[in-house]
């Protein structure tokens, strides 16, 4: 196909016709696997003749196949409409694609062929692309701007192909050979003074983004240099230091914000900060890294960071006083600085002088009410709700990092700074400052109240302050004031004040159920919050809102429907859960409710994702908070239906109003709130202990998803296809159909490519449900199951799913031995043999069947074995036929070990449950300040690099050759599996299952007794002795 004829079938992808938009799409994609194809595109991108969105609908599909082919070989094969980018067409994209940058008409087209050169780079460099250094340095020294601009978007892109991949040398070859030429373009352009023009601003942006993307996990010999580290450091020095003229900069603060002068900031800042956090800090830096970065980083505390932290401190001076103006971006990146500098003594001697003034400067206007906010509560309530209260919405906000800043100052260095910092507080609010600052001073207070809580000087006096300037603010005229007064209200009682006057509780109590009814949005989502916190801390709240309680739901329902909160449905749990037998008699309407407002979210997620939207939305714009609020209301559904299975008449109506929204999700695939509905399902099947009509078709429907959509979805699936099972036994014995489709799950499970070995335990678990739960009704899937089984055998990785797919096994011997053995027969001569040396193997082994189900499992089917008649043994089996004896023998003495130790589990668990309840205490440190503080954020990222560097060396070992997983993992109690052996008594089977082995099989049973030995012998009396008292206690109960 000539160009022209080319790009004219590429100009019908932008047509406003979607008949010629398709038609065009479908010609695409015929002639796309064309040798060629991708050097015409590469023609027509660099064509000036041909319009621009043509070009760019060019550049587009090229970025989108590179991305999607280029890592495949040559030599390898895909779908018809997928074939291999052809050599030819690769030899075009290295030599034009670097010349097709620099020339680039539009930033749109350089971002789709900056991507492209990425898939490139990732795949072709070094061994086929040699000269790919040198062509980017070529660029960098010429003397046109454009190919300048190409060349440092060639370094970034290169950079970005390496820069999270183990064991590489190429971030450290491309930093040592092209850095030194950047940073000495840099440090030339920066001595030209700023202007509106974008040009120097972009290539510094470039350029810095280049350095930080190359230390995101690792800084090079080259940059630990000092020959390196001195000219980087001069530069962002430079950088943060230059002062930006109005005039070359937008008037406008949001657009301010986002112009590339002020991108260059930011990035300087970045990488000082990410220099000092991860690398720069010897106090802090965790012990797998010491090797590396240990010199490096007594250097860079010693010599840059106090360098540092002067400059910051000089441009927040000149902020504060509003000398100058800064980002929100380099606001931030400076507290995460200074934040940083508190835990090191050599840091925090430097800080210490100025954290007070930092405190009522710095962090003080952040937390108070000021304009930004102010618009934000005005124009949007419900964003203003969520960014201030949910704080995985504003992570990366100035005001987050103040308030990290905060907490580090209070728990880190409490001796020092605590009392100041409340003496501020207190000032602020003895003084009758004005709104705006009291709010400000609340706000700080709710966030330290967790250690006020903590500290023994403070705690005590928290009450009368709360009394004094929190309470009187639920009558201010400022809504923002009541607001706050809910939040601190919520955070001290969460905190764990007591109050030792009934009354003051009273008050405060009274004042946030009466700002449940306030006009202002945020204050009655705080009060809701607050009150959530009171009736879980105290007795006579909870009497209080009883009468009450049918209001607060519906209040708490109409608030999550207005915001799709996540947090509003945490109350809502905590109040059905509080509250069960005061909402017993509306749980069913309550649940219709919450179904409603489940439905409605569940179809405005599904409605996002089918909605043609452009990439750009997409990225800004996806509305996630949809589907965690239907996530969050499907929890509480579930906490109702906790809260009622006393009332198993109340279950049974709500579970006929919960299943409509169970089968919506799964018709329409909304893959994402499967967990939760399958939770939803397991919970009422459970519960119930028996399968409604109407659940049915929910059956049908998991089978339908499981083979196609939801194939990986086994694990969530399980429990309630194992309820179905375990409380649908009698209806699917009746069914052929259903018991055709669990086989197939099953199978499916083992034989599927597509799945993993957890899957394949999953499915294991399935079959062993059908086998105890479908006796005498799967008789034809027998020689399926066991087939599926055998293949396995020699196949399985993981000691977990060596063990489920051996019990299948041994399950398909309980269900039919004589079938099973048969069968087993069949798949191979000698195969029964082959099984039951494994079988043994893990019978004689410590810890092969670790678990009380796996023993008693092996038990019944060992005795099931024993009362064969002695013509259904298979003749490869006979010889050691007496062995069982001596086999069950061996699991008893186990067994009672095991159970105890599955109790001592469940006990542990409980209390870890009980523990739950508390609330994390937040740590303060009253030591001196001439030390280093180590706490649990230090510990946590101590344990990531020591896992990080436990992974990097078992992945040397797997490149090498060398089995690095030579230990299984170990295997534990499943203590929420329910089996249908659970009331099978091991002890009572044995009994009479060596009775009948010796009433048929007389010689088989006389040699395996007097083989045993005088240990054996005991155990086996008091085996029968166990049986016996167990059998009297079954008769008189």
């Amino acid at each position: 196909m000539d160009l022209q004829t080319l790009s004219d079938l590429f100009a019908t992808t932008i047509n406003p016709d979607p008949n010629v938009r398709k038609a065009g799409e479908l010609q695409i994609r015929k002639v796309g696997n064309e040798e060629g194809m991708i050097t015409a595109l590469l023609q027509i991108i660099a064509a000036d003749s041909i319009d621009l969105a043509t070009r760019q609908a060019c550049s587009v599909w090229l970025k989108n196949r590179v991305h999607l082919l280029y890592g495949l070989d040559v030599s390898s094969t895909r779908r018809a409409d997928q074939a291999n980018i052809a050599s030819s067409d690769r030899e075009a994209l290295r030599a034009n694609i670097l010349p097709l940058l620099a020339a680039s008409p539009s930033r749109s087209i350089t971002l789709q062929i900056a991507n492209t050169l990425k898939s490139v780079v990732a795949h072709d460099f070094p061994e086929r692309w040699p000269g790919l250094l040198d062509e980017i340095k070529r660029l960098l020294s010429s003397s046109n701007i454009r190919e300048v601009h190409a060349g440092c978007v060639a370094v970034l892109e290169a950079v970005r192909a390496f820069r999270f991949r183990p064991m590489t040398s190429v971030i450290p070859q491309i930093v040592a050979e092209v850095f030194p030429i950047l940073v000495n373009i840099a440090s030339q352009m920066l001595q030209t003074p700023p202007t509106a023009a974008t040009e120097i601003p972009t290539m510094l942006h470039l350029i810095l983004k280049t350095y930080r993307t190359s230390i995101v996990v690792n800084l090079s010999p080259h940059q630990q240099d000092k020959d390196s580290l001195v000219p980087w450091g001069q530069l962002l020095f430079a950088v943060v230091n230059l002062q930006i003229p109005k005039d070359a900069v937008p008037e406008d603060e949001d657009e301010r914000e986002r112009c590339e002068w002020w991108k260059v900031k930011k990035w300087a800042y970045a990488i000082l900060g990410r220099l000092f956090h991860r690398f720069g800090n010897p106090s802090q830096l965790p012990t797998a890294m010491k090797k590396d970065y240990g010199a490096f980083a007594q250097h860079f505390v010693t010599n840059f960071a106090p360098e540092i932290l002067s400059t910051y401190l000089n441009q927040v001076q000149l902020f504060v006083s509003n000398q100058a103006w800064l980002s929100k971006k380099c606001q931030y990146q400076i507290f995460q600085f200074f934040t940083e500098c508190i835990k090191p003594k050599s840091t925090w001697v430097l800080l210490k002088p100025s954290f007070e003034t930092l405190v009522s400067s710095f962090v003080f206007p952040q937390l108070s009410f000021n304009e930004t906010k102010k618009a934000l509560w005005e124009g949007d309530p419900v964003d203003y709700v969520r960014i201030s209260v949910d704080e995985y919405e504003s992570f990366a906000t100035p005001v987050s990092a103040a308030t990290s800043f905060l907490f580090s100052l209070a728990s880190n260095r409490t001796k020092t700074t605590f009392m100041p910092i409340l003496s501020f507080i207190n000032t602020v609010l003895r003084s009758n400052s004005p709104a705006p600052q009291r709010f400000g001073a609340l706000n700080m207070t709710a966030a330290l109240a967790p250690w006020m809580m903590r500290h023994p000087d403070v705690k005590g006096n928290m009450e009368a302050f709360i009394m004094q300037f929190v309470t009187p603010e639920f009558t201010s005229s400022e809504p923002y004031l009541r607001a706050i007064a809910c939040e601190v209200i919520g955070t001290v009682t969460k905190s764990g004040l007591a109050w030792s006057n009934e009354e003051n509780l009273n008050i405060n109590f009274r004042a946030i159920a009466t700002a449940l009814d306030d006009p202002e949005f945020p204050v009655k989502v705080n009060a809701a919050l607050a009150l959530t916190e009171l009736v879980v801390a105290h007795e006579s709240v909870k009497i209080a809102v009883g009468p009450q309680v049918g209001k607060v739901i519906q209040d708490l329902l109409k608030l999550s429907d207005e915001t799709d909160l996540d947090i509003l449905n945490h109350s809502m749990e905590v109040m059905v859960d509080a509250f069960q037998t005061e909402l017993l008699p509306v749980a069913a309407q309550l649940t219709a409710r919450l179904c409603e407002s489940y439905l409605r979210l569940a179809k405005e997620s599904l409605a996002q994702e089918e909605a043609d939207v452009d990439l750009e939305t997409l990225v800004s714009d996806v509305d996630e908070d949809k589907t965690f609020a239907a996530m969050g209301v499907a929890k509480t559904i579930s906490t109702i239906i906790s809260s009622v299975d006393s009332s198993p008449e109340i279950l049974v109506q709500i579970q006929e109003v919960i299943i409509p929204i169970i089968l919506f999700t799964l018709e329409n695939k909304v893959l994402d709130l499967f967990d939760n509905v399958y939770d939803l399902v397991d919970s009422l099947t459970f519960k119930l202990r028996s399968i409604a009509p109407s659940m049915w078709p929910i059956f049908e429907q998991t089978y339908k998803l499981f083979k196609s959509d939801a194939v990986d979805f086994l694990e969530e699936m399980l429990p309630s296809l194992d309820n179905f099972v375990s409380y649908g036994s009698d209806f699917i014995k009746t069914r052929p159909d259903y018991k055709q489709m669990l086989v197939d799950i099953y199978t499916t499970s083992i034989t599927n490519n597509q799945l993993g070995e957890n899957d394949r335990v999953n499915g294991s678990k399935l079959a062993e449900s059908i086998l105890l739960n479908l006796r005498g009704s799967v008789d034809d899937s027998l020689q399926t199951i066991i087939a599926t089984a055998l293949d396995q055998l020699d196949k399985t990785e993981t000691a977990s799913l060596r063990l489920a797919n051996l019990e299948v096994l041994i399950n398909t011997v309980l269900y039919n031995p004589s079938a099973a053995l048969h069968l087993m027969e069949a798949y191979r001569p000698g195969m029964a043999r082959v099984f039951f040396d494994r079988w043994f193997a893990a019978i004689n082994s410590e810890n092969l069947l670790p678990r009380v189900h796996d023993k008693k499992l092996s038990i019944l089917a060992l005795c099931a074995l024993l009362e064969l008649a002695p013509g259904a043994v298979p003749e490869s089996l006979q010889s050691g036929w007496p062995g069982i004896v001596g086999g069950i023998l061996r699991i008893f003495k186990d067994l009672p070990q095991a159970i105890a130790d599955r109790k001592a589990l469940e006990e542990a668990l409980q209390d870890e449950s009980d523990d739950d309840e508390f609330i994390e205490e937040k740590i303060l440190n009253f030591n001196e300040d001439e030390e280093d503080v180590w706490d649990e954020d230090s510990a946590y990222l101590e344990m990531l690099a020591n896992e990080g560097a436990r992974l990097r060396e078992k992945q040397e070992k797997t490149v090498d050759g060398v089995d690095s997983d030579s230990e299984d993992e170990d295997i534990e109690e499943e203590l929420g599996y329910i089996s249908a052996l659970d009331t099978v008594d091991p002890y009572v089977s044995f009994k009479q299952a060596l009775t009948t082995f010796q009433l048929q099989n007389g010689p088989s049973y006389q040699v395996a007794t007097t083989a045993l030995t005088v240990e054996q012998q005991t155990l086996l009396m008091e085996v029968m002795r166990t049986a016996e008292l167990q059998s009297a206690v079954a008769a008189q109960a």
